[in-house]
This record gives structure tokens, C-alpha cells and sequence, in this order.
């Protein structure tokens, strides 16, 4: 069995934002997926010195489906996690029919190895089996709280949309821009968008802003920079 610790928020005034955590990843994914994966072939695709209308062609089409890719992805993926924490719960069930007690003193064990001594640990045990036995195990033996688990359709949703408007970024930037400017525009707008996402998420998320904004650009810049080299070269070979 999986022995996870979760901490779960106290009530109170103090505030967490670990409840963020599933909607946050994949809103932060798909907008700088959007952002980046458009971005980097909006500048190679302008780099091998295609037309107007093919930059915006391959732009709109990386967008549809970036989109639902990513949408899928997510589905696909936190179902998966879904219907693995619907085994284990299941399991948990059964095993709370047939062994209450063994039941009890396991949950009570991993309060001893927390540091509480056993006469306390085998006191709380049977407290919290006596007000919600599957909610202790899950929460305490499994490490599944209502704050970390799946949520398939929420998560596909905030990746999809969040995705759709950040591929619509840079190609605002090809529309507004003239052509002899296309990759610089694309190139130096973009990062200054995903350094703008990394502030945001890491407000959301409580993290230092400069290291997120960093990390997201550094890595923006060499994937553009990549495909900058490889759609002039082609369109060189061409």
C-alpha cells in the first residue's frame, strides 16, 4: 500500500493554495504550450520566407489542433489516474469489510511512524475510522484528498481553452506586424508573454516570480531559436 503523507489545510484564517494544484498544472501547461508551440512555428514557418497566408494557415491549424490535443491529453491521462484511485478506494472498501480491526491498527501504525505514540496513535485511529473509515485510509493510507484528486473533464477543459488563447497570441502578433518583421515580433513577443504566464502562475501558486519567469522564457527562447534554424535552412534548401 502507498503511504503518502498529505497535508491537509487547517480551518481557520490561514490560507493554501494547494487546492489550486489540479486546475493551476494544466492551465499553466496548456496556455504556455499554446503560446510556445505557436510561436516556434509561426518563426519557422516565417523563416523559410513563406506568404502571409501560409504563416496564418499553419498558425490557425497549429492552434485547432494544439488545442485538442492537449484537451485529449489531459483526459486521457487524469482518467487514467482517475480509475487508478477508483481501484484502490474500491479495494480499501473491501478490505474494511472483511478486517475492520487489521484495518485500525494499520491506520494506526502510520500514526506511529508520524511520531504519535501508540496509545495515542490507536486513539486517533479509532476516531477517525469511527466518524469516516474509507475517508481516514484514503486520505492517510492511499494519499487521496479531495484536494489532489482527478478530475478528468476540469482538467481537459483548462488545458484546451487555456491552450486556445495562447496560440492566439502570436498570431495576433503575425497580423499586426509587417511581414519584414514577422520573427523578431513573433519571437521577442512571445517571450514576453511566457515571462508574463510565469509571473502569473507563480502568484497563483505562491513561487518566486523571477525563477518562473526565467525558467519559462529560457526554455521559449531555445525552442524558437531551434525552429528559426531549422525553417531557414529550409527554406534556403528550397
Amino acid at each position: 500500500m502507498r503511504k503518502n503523507i498529505v497535508v491537509m489545510p487547517r480551518n481557520g484564517g490561514e490560507k493554501h493554495r494547494t487546492h489550486r494544484i489540479g486546475w493551476l498544472r494544466a492551465a499553466v501547461l496548456g496556455a504556455n504550450d499554446g503560446i510556445l508551440s505557436t510561436a516556434s512555428l509561426l518563426v519557422g514557418v516565417a523563416s523559410a520566407h513563406a506568404s502571409r497566408e501560409a504563416v496564418l494557415v499553419a498558425g490557425v491549424a497549429g492552434l485547432v489542433a494544439g488545442a485538442m490535443s492537449m484537451a485529449a491529453g489531459e483526459y486521457v491521462s487524469v482518467s487514467s489516474q482517475a480509475d487508478t484511485e477508483r481501484a484502490d478506494l474500491d479495494r480499501e472498501r473491501r478490505e474494511l469489510a472483511e478486517d475492520d480491526e487489521g484495518e485500525r491498527e494499520e491506520l494506526a501504525s502510520i500514526y506511529v511512524g508520524r511520531g504519535l505514540d501508540p496509545a495515542l496513535a490507536n486513539q486517533v485511529a479509532g476516531q477517525l475510522m469511527a466518524h469516516d473509515a474509507l475517508g481516514a485510509h484514503a486520505r492517510d493510507e492511499l494519499g487521496i484528498s479531495v484536494h489532489f484528486s482527478a478530475r478528468p473533464v476540469q482538467a481537459a477543459m483548462a488545458s484546451g481553452v487555456t491552450f486556445s488563447v495562447g496560440a492566439a497570441m502570436p498570431l495576433l502578433l503575425v497580423l499586426v506586424t509587417p511581414q519584414t518583421i514577422w520573427v523578431p515580433a513573433v519571437f521577442g513577443g512571445s517571450l514576453i508573454l511566457l515571462a508574463v504566464l510565469g509571473s502569473l502562475a507563480a502568484v497563483a501558486g505562491g513561487a518566486p516570480l523571477a525563477k518562473a519567469a526565467v525558467r519559462v522564457t529560457f526554455w521559449g527562447a531555445l525552442a524558437m531559436g531551434l525552429t528559426a534554424a531549422v525553417g531557414a535552412l529550409f527554406g534556403t534548401v528550397v
